[in-house]
């Protein structure tokens, strides 16, 4: 049975708006279900531990999918993202590969994680996937490879995108944008329409635009590890 690591944030606030961010259910419930039905284990890890904190606007009517309104659902899987295990205690060596959920969270603290940067440089170095999907790729600002150069450099990734960030009006609340900081890592940043699922793979990488693109990343990434 393959495994795959989960890495979800525990950063609950907006800035300084007074506002409450986290993780965006969808990007967890989309693709933590598709690897179930397909006999996956997913384990969950945060840098905190426990129970990580839920963007409130992921709640919203709006947002809902079939993957979500299953999340609400089932009180097993709420109990497990409850007990998130503590980033600090994680070895890749324990799994195939890692997939990381977004929402605004992860520009505050996996951005910055040391934990979480050499995790990731762990699996690099292994030659085990990468995953990240709408904000996540944010945890590529500082992970390196081996060499010691930047991790997306001369890479193709995709991430939420400058254009979308202004729709939804956060564009001078977040810590920065997930687009100018891939492309200033030297990345071969590409974007598909606002909101419209959109994937690139780059050898061990596979990253997502937004939202919609979530369960994609998450097929790609069971096929990788086939």
């Amino acid at each position: 049975m393959k495994k795959v690591l989960f890495v979800l944030t525990s950063h609950d606030e907006l800035g300084t708006t007074g506002e409450k961010t986290g993780f965006w259910i969808e990007e967890f419930a989309a693709p933590y279900y598709f690897f179930k039905d397909n006999n996956v284990e997913v384990i969950l890890a945060s840098p905190k531990g426990g129970q990580p904190p839920i963007d409130p606007k992921s709640e919203l009517p709006d947002f809902q999918t079939a993957s979500t309104i299953r999340f609400y659902k089932d009180e097993e899987t709420k109990e497990i993202v409850s007990k998130t295990i503590k980033l600090n205690t994680v070895d890749q060596a324990d799994y195939d590969a890692v997939f990381y959920p977004g929402g605004h969270g992860p520009l505050w603290d996996l951005a910055e994680d040391k934990d979480s940067i050499l995790l990731i440089e762990s699996f690099i170095k292994n030659n085990k996937p990468v995953s990240a999907v709408c904000h996540a790729p944010a945890i590529f600002k500082h992970t390196k490879n081996e060499e010691g150069t930047l991790l997306v450099k001369g890479k193709k990734v995709t991430g939420f995108s400058n254009t979308e960030e202004e729709a939804v009006q956060l564009t001078d609340v977040v810590p920065f944008l997930v687009e100018n900081m891939l492309k200033g890592n030297g990345a071969i940043f590409s974007k598909g329409d606002d909101w419209v699922p959109y994937v690139l793979e780059d050898e061990l990488l596979i990253t997502g635009q937004n939202p919609a693109s979530s369960e994609l990343v998450a097929e790609i990434l069971l096929k990788k590890l086939k």
